[in-house]
């Protein structure tokens, strides 16, 4: 899939939960989790051993799942990402090092900036969807809103994250530049150690329904 599709998926949705998984048993009964609550997008962070195993439950259980992985900090991490059979990768910041070897190896990827300089080092290495991060200690809304203004012209996307909740994500939602945000409040991490899968959907469709009324 190329960034272009990947991007129009992530786009359609227009929010993307972050997970972190400590056991890749627990991998399976929450995309089904996910899928119930009708979202088929996640991102796993690469924070776990488990990490990678569930990437790879997913992917290979679930096709329809668009899955990817989050936290990429190393270049090694991209071809067992790719191996996994994850179909996008994101990072907490601008490694040019590592989206090189993300296109090297046609795994879309979304860096994250934080100043207009990184902005324009992201396009220059022909990155148009980036991460936003992080989004509220940054500046939140009126940061993003001065950052996106000048490059709106160059078709460049974001995804805000860190600091968004079920009560600030709409006012995201709401700017031109955004095309989905990410968050963690979906998915907690107690809920999935507590295998709430029932609560995980609940969210889901909650989000869901902001994200229609933000439209």
């Amino acid at each position: 899939m190329n960034p272009q599709a990947i991007a129009d998926r992530i786009t359609a949705k227009k929010i993307v939960p972050v997970v972190v998984i400590d056991d890749a048993e627990q991998a399976q009964p929450l995309a089904e989790a996910l899928l119930a609550g009708g979202l088929d997008v996640i991102e796993i962070t690469l924070r776990t051993p488990a990490a990678e195993r569930a990437l790879e439950t997913i992917a290979n259980t679930f096709p329809q799942m668009l899955a990817g992985a989050g936290t990429i900090l190393e270049e090694a991490q991209i071809p067992r990402v790719v191996a996994a059979g994850g179909r996008f990768g994101v990072a907490p910041g601008l490694n040019e090092a590592v989206v090189r070897k993300a296109q090297e190896c046609w795994l879309p990827f979304i860096p994250g900036v934080m100043t207009p300089s990184e902005v324009e080092r992201a396009l220059a290495l022909g990155c148009k969807l980036l991460k936003f991060f992080p989004a509220d200690a940054a500046g939140g809304l009126k940061m993003l809103k001065a950052i996106a203004a000048p490059y709106a012209h160059t078709g460049v996307k974001f995804i805000p994250l860190g600091g968004l909740n079920a009560t600030n994500a709409a006012e995201y939602l709401a700017l031109p530049g955004v095309a989905a945000v990410g968050g963690s409040w979906i998915v907690e991490r107690k809920l999935i150690k507590e295998k709430n899968w029932a609560a995980i959907s609940r969210l889901v469709r909650e989000a869901l329904t902001l994200v229609g009324a933000a439209k």
